[in-house]
């Protein structure tokens, strides 16, 4: 099972960094997703060096988005109480079609390029 995700939506909202410690910063946007006649305010994060990629973006903006699923416990030393967390973290942010525009193509060969006895033992 594959952790990545995408999501398109529009920034509602961008938050300042945050230095949790000096080894670890995090920042935080909210992505305004559709569904259906309801708008959905989902609120991802980006850390460490992928805090920048908030700098090329602005609220309003139409984004597409690449995020992997976290999730973790946490027991409290107090009373023993265990919560469980979930942090959507955002790995990559681009406008919609950005791929499609000039100089973004993918200029590996293709697969009509490769001649047929190139594919030797690929069993199919």
């Amino acid at each position: 099972m594959s952790n990545r995700y995408e999501a398109e939506g529009k920034i509602h909202a961008i938050m300042d960094t945050q230095e949790i410690n000096d080894r670890f910063r995090k920042r935080e946007f909210v992505l305004e997703i559709l569904d259906g006649n309801y708008a959905q305010h989902v609120k991802f994060q980006t850390v460490q060096d992928k805090c920048e990629l908030l700098d090329s973006v602005e609220v309003g903006q139409e984004v597409k988005i690449a995020f992997n699923l976290k999730g973790r416990e946490y027991t409290r030393r107090a009373d023993g109480s265990t919560d469980y967390f979930v942090n959507l973290e955002c790995w990559r942010i681009e406008a919609p079609g950005a791929l499609d525009a000039p100089g973004n193509q993918d200029t590996g060969p293709q697969p009509e390029d490769i001649p047929d006895d190139d594919y030797g033992d690929v069993p199919f």
